[in-house]
């Protein structure tokens, strides 16, 4: 079955998402705004290259698919996401078909983000080629000509967990315009996320202890600091009373983090990034 162009890149609207509703990430919040507007004719003049892209590197669940949407939203920008899953669905000799068709997509209604969500998934193992008769291969091809060669106002955000998994090619100098690693957040960015979340749920942030949350939360992610205000609404909501700083704690309690269960493979994610990367936030001082 062939794959529609609906199906394989998505167009939404830019959302009102940025900072108060994006924790931490400092340095890429600040390259991010200083680009602010590098779109426009106003740039041209001035004599600006259009802005290429950013790869994004990171731990599962610490911002890096809410910082594609916020970047739509910062820029106020079409976000086109480009689904690799359905780009090596359908017949034989599709592939190169779907991917040129969400290129058409994405240069049709630019400027705009296109937002590559785990892309290591649709372009690991290209150097091999025989598992599937080269057709990774020439849809990795077909995308970094475009990339290297594209003249459309087409900002691209790639965001990957695997490092390992990415073709050589990808990361050399020229493709993205900067590359940045976001790691867990740190004890500062961690209080902010709960206030983020307790305010997207109705709560006064003030009425809890963010300090104690966030040093419970050690080793959380986003996503995790997200769920456990979210057991902790349920906890409150099964006796009908209002959700207080006990009811998180316990939740935060129960939880296992992705940081302990995986830790190794972080470790080794971090000390790849450490010198190949730019930090996405200032790196957390031990106490």
């Amino acid at each position: 079955m062939r794959a529609s162009a609906s199906e394989i890149a998505r167009i939404s609207e830019p959302s009102a998402v940025w900072r108060g509703s994006v924790g931490g990430l400092e340095y890429l919040k600040a390259w991010l705004d200083r680009r602010n507007g590098a779109f426009s004719d106003e740039a041209r003049t001035f004599g600006l290259p259009q802005p290429k892209g950013l790869l994004l590197l990171g731990v599962q669940g610490c911002g890096k698919s809410l910082t594609a949407k916020a970047i739509a939203s910062r820029w106020r920008l079409p976000l086109v996401r480009l689904d690799m899953g359905r780009i090596f669905a359908g017949f034989i000799g599709s592939s190169e078909e779907n991917v040129r068709k969400a290129i058409r997509i994405a240069e049709g209604v630019a400027p705009c983000v296109l937002w590559i969500d785990e892309i290591e998934k649709g372009l690991s193992g290209t150097s091999g080629g025989e598992s599937d008769g080269g057709t990774t291969a020439r849809v990795f091809g077909a995308l970094l000509t475009w990339m290297q060669e594209k003249t459309a106002p087409v900002f691209i955000v790639a965001t990957a967990n695997r490092i390992t998994d990415l073709p050589p090619e990808l990361l050399r100098k020229g493709r993205f315009d900067e590359t940045f690693f976001i790691d867990l957040p740190s004890l500062r960015e961690r209080a902010e996320i709960f206030a983020i979340h307790l305010r997207r749920r109705g709560r006064d942030e003030g009425e809890f202890d963010l300090f104690e949350l966030a040093q419970e939360a050690a080793g959380f992610s986003g996503a995790e600091i997200e769920q456990a205000v979210i057991a902790g609404l349920y906890q409150a909501f099964e006796t009908r009373g209002a959700l207080t700083q006990a009811h998180v704690l316990a939740a935060l309690a129960e939880t296992r983090p992705l940081s302990a269960t995986m830790s190794e493979d972080i470790a080794r994610l971090r000390e790849w990034a450490r010198t190949r990367m730019r930090a996405a936030s200032p790196v957390e001082t031990p106490p």
